[in-house]
Protein backbone atom coordinates (compact mmCIF):
# COMPACT_ATOMS: atom_id res chain seq x y z
CA UNK A 1 0.00 0.00 0.00
CA UNK A 2 1.18 3.44 -0.65
CA UNK A 3 -0.15 7.09 0.49
CA UNK A 4 0.02 9.78 -2.19
CA UNK A 5 -1.77 12.79 -3.38
CA UNK A 6 -4.62 12.70 -6.15
CA UNK A 7 -2.35 15.23 -9.18
CA UNK A 8 -5.44 15.29 -11.58
CA UNK A 9 -7.46 13.22 -14.37
CA UNK A 10 -6.43 11.66 -17.10
CA UNK A 11 -8.47 11.79 -20.56
CA UNK A 12 -7.91 8.99 -22.94
CA UNK A 13 -9.36 8.91 -26.53
CA UNK A 14 -8.62 5.15 -27.31
CA UNK A 15 -7.99 2.83 -24.45
CA UNK A 16 -9.09 -0.68 -23.50
CA UNK A 17 -12.93 -1.60 -23.69
CA UNK A 18 -12.17 -3.39 -20.00
CA UNK A 19 -11.60 0.32 -19.20
CA UNK A 20 -15.19 1.81 -20.21
CA UNK A 21 -16.62 3.27 -17.97
CA UNK A 22 -13.45 3.49 -15.25
CA UNK A 23 -12.07 7.06 -13.66
CA UNK A 24 -8.21 7.57 -14.30
CA UNK A 25 -6.46 9.76 -12.19
CA UNK A 26 -2.86 9.98 -11.07
CA UNK A 27 -1.28 10.41 -7.94
CA UNK A 28 1.53 11.63 -6.60
CA UNK A 29 3.39 9.03 -4.70
CA UNK A 30 7.52 9.63 -3.56
CA UNK A 31 7.82 12.44 -6.71
CA UNK A 32 6.61 9.61 -9.14
CA UNK A 33 2.80 10.08 -10.81
CA UNK A 34 0.94 6.70 -11.07
CA UNK A 35 -1.94 6.19 -13.04
CA UNK A 36 -4.21 4.32 -10.94
CA UNK A 37 -7.83 3.18 -11.40
CA UNK A 38 -10.14 5.58 -8.79
CA UNK A 39 -12.42 2.95 -7.11
CA UNK A 40 -13.67 5.40 -4.19
CA UNK A 41 -14.45 8.79 -6.15
CA UNK A 42 -11.46 10.43 -5.36
CA UNK A 43 -11.44 13.93 -5.82
CA UNK A 44 -7.98 16.13 -7.09
CA UNK A 45 -5.79 17.55 -4.10
CA UNK A 46 -7.33 14.28 -1.89
CA UNK A 47 -4.41 12.04 -0.01
CA UNK A 48 -5.35 8.74 -0.79
CA UNK A 49 -4.39 5.22 -0.40
CA UNK A 50 -2.92 3.26 -3.23
CA UNK A 51 -2.85 -0.47 -3.95
CA UNK A 52 -0.70 -2.01 -6.55
CA UNK A 53 -0.67 -5.51 -7.60
CA UNK A 54 -3.00 -7.96 -7.17
CA UNK A 55 -4.66 -6.06 -4.73
CA UNK A 56 -5.17 -3.48 -7.29
CA UNK A 57 -7.26 -6.04 -9.13
CA UNK A 58 -8.88 -7.54 -6.58
CA UNK A 59 -10.34 -3.97 -5.45
CA UNK A 60 -11.34 -3.04 -8.79
CA UNK A 61 -12.39 -5.69 -10.10
CA UNK A 62 -10.92 -9.13 -11.64
CA UNK A 63 -11.82 -7.92 -15.47
CA UNK A 64 -10.44 -5.12 -15.32
CA UNK A 65 -6.69 -4.72 -16.54
CA UNK A 66 -4.73 -2.64 -13.86
CA UNK A 67 -1.56 -2.27 -11.83
CA UNK A 68 -2.52 0.12 -9.35
CA UNK A 69 -5.80 1.53 -7.28
CA UNK A 70 -7.21 4.05 -5.32
CA UNK A 71 -8.67 1.83 -2.17
CA UNK A 72 -9.10 4.85 0.07
CA UNK A 73 -9.19 8.48 0.88
CA UNK A 74 -7.22 9.87 4.06
CA UNK A 75 -9.71 12.20 6.08
CA UNK A 76 -7.30 13.16 8.90
CA UNK A 77 -4.09 15.08 9.27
Amino acid sequence: MLLGQVAGKVWATKKSPALTGQALLTVAVDGALLVCADCVGAGEGERVLVATGGAARVAAGAHIPIDAAIVGIIDGP
